[in-house]
C-alpha cells in the first residue's frame, strides 16, 4: 500500500446565495471528513480545511489512505448439530453456506467453535478488503451533497437536454485529488478532473489546473485570482476596510456588524474595498436610517467619525481591481443616491403630522385576531404603566410613562418605519423629540423595545424602564391569556426573549417592584384569561432567570436554593446568591442543609404544625438548648435580613448547627403524647421559618 497522501475535494458551481454560504462550506467538509472516517480512508488524525467562496465549495483533508485496512469479520455459520455429521464431516448444508462465502470444504478443519446461547455454533473467520480510496470517497461526496443545508434547491438540466439534476446552484465541475492523482468520481452528472475556474473576470488563466490537493489555495490565487478560503477572504476584508479608514483619517472607522462582513465575504472572491462618498446634505437625515439603507440595501459598510457619528465616506468591497476604480466609485455612488434621497424624503414627510395625530389610526391596525387593534393593546400597555409608575415612585413618572406608552408605537404608521420595519421606536424617539415632548419622553418611546435582544443596551431612563416592562408584560399577558405558549423551539412572538428582558430590567436596575403586582395586574387586563393565567407566567419569568444565572455560573444547588423561596424582589436575587455561596463555604453548611432537609420532610407530614412554642412543655434538654439558640439567634438573622444583610444572617444561623444536630440526636419529635408532639413541631416550624428567608437550604443537602 502506497503512502498516505493529502485530499482535495472542490464542486465548481454558480453564484451560491450568500447568506448560506458559510454554512454550506462547513457543511460540506465536516460530513465529507465524517464519512471518509466511516468509509475508512481517514483516521481521527486527518485535519479538515473547508473552502468556500461565491463560485465554489470545497475541502482538504490531510493523512488519507489510498484504501481503508483490510478488517478480520467472524461469522456465525449454523449449529454444529446441523453443519457437521457424526463423522465430524461437512453437511451439504454447510458447504452450500461456504459456497455463499466464497469458501470451500478446505476451510472446514479451521472453523471455529464456540457457545451460542445453549447450543455450540461453527463460526468462519475471514478477512474482508478494505473499500479503496474512490469507492469510499464517492459515498462520501454523495453524503456530503445530500446532507448540504440547502435553502431552496433549484433543477436544472444537463448537457444532454433531457437529464434533470437537483442542486442549491448548476454544478459544472468536479475535482478531486489525492496528492497529484485524480480520483475517479461522479457526481451532479460531472466526473472528477483536476481543471476548475477562477474569477468570473479577472482570472489570469480561463481554466486552472490543480496540480495537487496542497497547492489548490495557491493556484487558485495565482491563476485564479481567487481567495478560496472563506476566513482567508474575510480577514482580507477587514484588513482594507481598516486601511480604507486609516487613508480617510479622523478617526474614522467601519461600522461594525458580523453578519454583513459574512455576507459580503460571500458575495467577492477577489475583495477590493473602495471609499465613496455621498452628498452632506443627507446627514441631517437620522443617522440610523442612512446606516440601514447602505447596510441591507446594498451592502455597503458605512463610516463614522471618533465620536460615532456617521460621516458622509462610505466603503463598498468591490469584486473587481480596476486599474483606474473611478468607474467603480461612481457607479455606487449614483446606486446609494436614490436610496437616501427615499430616506430624507420619508423623513420630511413625516415629520408634517405629530405621533399624536397618528394614534387613532392604530386603532384600524390588527394586532392579534384574538387581542384585538394595536389601539386596543395600547390602552392595555397604558394601564400597566400606570400601575408600575406608581409602584416605582412618582405621579409625574407615571404620568410621563402614561404620554410615552400613550405614543410609543405611533411610528408604526410612519413612511419611514413602513419601509425599515427594523427602526420601530428609534424613530418614535426622533419625532417625539420633533414634537417637543422632551427627552425623556422621547428616549423611553425609542426605548421601549430593549433590550431586542441578549446583551442589549437597557432603557436609559425610568420612563423608558416603566414603558418597557408594561409593554412586555402585556405580550407575555396576553398571549398567555390565550394559550400561545412557547413549544419546543416554537416561539413564534419571541416570549422567550421578553422575560429574560424584564428580568434585566427589574435585576440590574434594581427596581422596588415585587413581582407578582405587575403580573397579577397584567392578567388582570384580558379576559380570557384563566385563573392559572397569573402563576403560568410568574413560572415561566423564573424558569428563564435560573437558566440565565445558571449560565452566569452559578450551581443549580445555589439557583434551586434562591428561586425556590420565589423572591419578589429581583434586585435581591444576586444578593442572595452571594449569601448562599459565602453560606455553603461553612463547615456548618452541610450539616444544617440536611437538617433542613429533614425538618421540612416532618412539616410536610404533620397534620398541624404551628410556629409556636409554649416553653413549660419542653421537657427535654436538647429541645430547651434549641429553643434557647433560636430565641437568641432567630431575631439577630432577622434582623440582618430585614437590613438586606443576607450574607451575614445565613452566618449567624450558621451557630445553629450544634443545638440542631443535639435535638435531632435526643429528642423524639412524635411523642405519643399530642400536646408535646405539637409543641415540638412548632418549634420545628420556628426554626424552619428563620432559616429560610434567603433562601430554601434543603436544596443544598446532598
Amino acid at each position: 500500500m502506497s503512502a498516505m497522501k493529502n485530499l482535495l475535494v472542490e464542486l465548481f458551481v454558480e453564484e451560491l446565495p450568500p447568506k448560506a454560504l458559510k454554512k454550506l462550506g462547513e457543511s460540506f467538509g465536516a460530513v465529507l471528513l465524517e464519512q471518509l472516517r466511516a468509509q475508512g480512508p481517514a483516521s481521527a488524525g486527518s485535519v479538515l480545511t473547508p473552502f468556500a467562496s461565491p463560485r465554489r465549495l470545497a475541502a482538504h483533508v490531510t493523512a488519507v489512505a489510498p484504501a481503508a485496512a483490510d478488517k478480520p469479520v467472524s461469522q456465525k455459520l449454523m449449529p454444529v448439530s446441523v453443519g457437521l455429521d457424526a463423522s465430524g464431516s461437512a453437511t451439504p448444508a454447510l458447504l452450500k453456506k461456504l459456497q455463499a462465502l466464497g469458501a470451500d470444504a478446505s476451510v472446514v478443519p479451521g472453523l471455529k467453535r464456540a457457545m451460542d446461547g445453549k447450543a455450540e455454533a461453527l463460526f468462519y473467520d475471514s478477512t474482508v478488503k478494505g473499500a479503496t480510496l474512490a469507492e469510499g470517497l464517492q459515498k462520501a461526496l454523495l453524503e456530503s451533497l445530500a446532507k448540504l443545508p440547502i435553502p431552496k434547491v433549484m433543477t436544472y438540466q444537463l448537457a444532454d437536454g433531457w437529464t434533470d439534476v437537483k442542486f442549491v446552484r448548476p454544478a459544472h465541475a468536479l475535482v478531486a485529488l489525492h496528492g497529484s492523482d485524480v480520483v475517479p468520481l461522479q457526481a451532479l452528472g460531472l466526473q472528477s478532473g483536476r481543471t476548475t475556474q477562477g474569477h468570473r473576470f479577472e482570472a489570469a488563466k480561463p481554466t486552472v489546473s490543480i496540480a495537487d490537493a496542497d497547492s489548490y489555495a495557491a493556484t487558485l490565487e495565482r491563476d485564479g485570482s481567487v481567495i478560496a478560503g472563506f476566513d482567508a477572504r474575510r480577514a482580507e476584508i477587514v484588513k482594507q476596510l481598516q486601511e480604507a479608514a486609516q487613508r480617510v483619517g479622523g478617526g474614522a472607522r467601519p461600522i461594525e456588524d458580523e453578519a454583513l462582513l459574512d455576507e459580503v465575504t460571500a458575495l467577492v472572491e477577489r475583495p477590493n474595498v473602495l471609499t465613496c462618498e455621498f452628498e452632506r446634505e443627507f446627514l441631517e437625515v437620522p443617522q440610523e436610517c442612512l446606516i440601514l439603507t447602505m447596510k441591507a440595501n446594498q451592502k455597503y459598510f458605512p463610516l463614522l467619525d471618533a465620536d460615532g457619528k456617521l460621516t458622509n465616506r462610505f466603503l463598498v468591497v468591490s469584486n473587481i481591481r480596476p486599474d483606474d476604480a473611478s468607474a467603480v466609485i461612481g457607479g455606487n455612488e449614483r446606486v446609494v443616491r436614490p436610496r437616501l434621497a427615499d430616506a430624507k424624503f420619508f423623513f420630511d414627510q413625516d415629520r408634517k403630522k405629530t405621533l399624536e395625530s397618528r394614534v387613532a389610526g392604530l386603532g384600524r391596525v390588527v394586532y392579534h385576531n384574538k387581542l384585538g387593534t394595536q389601539g386596543e393593546r395600547i390602552e392595555r400597555v397604558r394601564a400597566m404603566a400606570q400601575v408600575i409608575g406608581a409602584r416605582m415612585g412618582s405621579d409625574p413618572l407615571a404620568r410621563d410613562a402614561d404620554v410615552a406608552a400613550r405614543l410609543a408605537k405611533a411610528d408604526l404608521l410612519t413612511d419611514m418605519v413602513g419601509e425599515f420595519p427594523e427602526l420601530q421606536g428609534i424613530m418614535g424617539g426622533y419625532y417625539a423629540r420633533h414634537d417637543g415632548l422632551g427627552d425623556d419622553v422621547a428616549a423611553a418611546i425609542e426605548d421601549h423595545y430593549r433590550p431586542r435582544f441578549a446583551g442589549d443596551a437597557l432603557p436609559r431612563n425610568q420612563v423608558g424602564l416603566v414603558v418597557a416592562l408594561a409593554d412586555k408584560l402585556e405580550t407575555l399577558a396576553g398571549l398567555f391569556a390565550i394559550g400561545q405558549l412557547p413549544t419546543g423551539d416554537k416561539d413564534p412572538f419571541a416570549l422567550r426573549r421578553h422575560a429574560p428582558g424584564m428580568v434585566r430590567m427589574l435585576m440590574e436596575k434594581d427596581l422596588p417592584l415585587p413581582l407578582g403586582d405587575p403580573v397579577a395586574a397584567a392578567v388582570a387586563l384580558f379576559p380570557q384569561a384563566q385563573p392559572a393565567t397569573g402563576e403560568q407566567i410568574t413560572d415561566f419569568i423564573y424558569e428563564r432567570l435560573a437558566g440565565s444565572l445558571r449560565e452566569q455560573g452559578y450551581s443549580p444547588q445555589e439557583v434551586d436554593a434562591v428561586l425556590a423561596l420565589r423572591p419578589q424582589r429581583l434586585g435581591d436575587v444576586a444578593k442572595r446568591l452571594a449569601a448562599v455561596r459565602a453560606f455553603a463555604a461553612l463547615p456548618e453548611a452541610p450539616a444544617l442543609a440536611a437538617a433542613n432537609k429533614r425538618i421540612g420532610n416532618i412539616l410536610k407530614k404533620a397534620e398541624r404544625a404551628d410556629a409556636h412554642v409554649s416553653e413549660p412543655l419542653l421537657q427535654e434538654d436538647a429541645e430547651k438548648a434549641l429553643y434557647a439558640a433560636t430565641q437568641r439567634i432567630a431575631p439577630q438573622a432577622g434582623a440582618q435580613f430585614e437590613s438586606g444583610d443576607y450574607t451575614g444572617s445565613l452566618q449567624t444561623l450558621a451557630a445553629l448547627r450544634e443545638p440542631v444536630d443535639a435535638f435531632f440526636d435526643g429528642v423524639m419529635v412524635n411523642a405519643e403524647q399530642m400536646d408535646l408532639r405539637l409543641n415540638r413541631l412548632g418549634l420545628l416550624a420556628t426554626l424552619h421559618q428563620a432559616m429560610n428567608r434567603v433562601a430554601d437550604l434543603s436544596r443544598l443537602a446532598t
